[in-house]
């Protein structure tokens, strides 16, 4: 079998966290993400994001992110039974580096074009889902590099 650490498999575990949670930019009683902008004033109201092609982006890259992050988890065990002894799991790293490059890309295009779908202010501050997205970056790189470099035992 193989021995592999439980916090690798955390990374796979950001990506659809990061996607799925409205906190990628705070201001006060209002949070983006990106799908939806919502205010919780006296109403709490959510309303569709920006269809900017920035944004589109973004989205797509973390769909395609979370994308290559189950395939590679598939892989994974696809090849835990299919390999034969000493055997590396290539494609399943390959995947999740591709799945890690996505967020990057997604996470870095969300930094800088952000201002062109929300108004930029002095009290806006990035969500804990964005830190998220850029944490499951290194998370994603290095359980792909592992992934190429792990060798099947018995």
């Amino acid at each position: 079998m193989v021995d592999f650490p439980a916090w690798l498999l955390a990374g796979n575990l950001c990506f659809p966290i990061a996607v799925l949670l409205a906190q990628w930019l705070v201001n006060g009683g209002q949070t983006a993400d990106l799908w939806q902008n919502c205010s919780s004033g006296t109403i709490f109201q959510c309303l569709t994001s920006s269809t900017n092609e920035w944004l589109q982006s973004v989205q797509a890259m973390m769909i395609l992110s979370i994308i290559f992050s189950v395939l590679s988890l598939f892989l994974f065990f696809c090849q835990l039974f299919t390999l034969t002894k000493g055997g590396r799991f290539y494609i399943t790293g390959i995947f999740q580096i591709l799945a890690g490059l996505c967020v990057m890309s997604g996470a870095a295009i969300f930094t800088v074009r952000h201002t062109d779908w929300h108004q930029a202010s002095e009290n806006t501050s990035y969500g804990f889902a964005y830190i998220l997205a850029w944490l499951a970056f290194p998370l994603a790189l290095a359980s792909g590099i592992i992934y190429v470099i792990l060798r099947k035992r018995e």
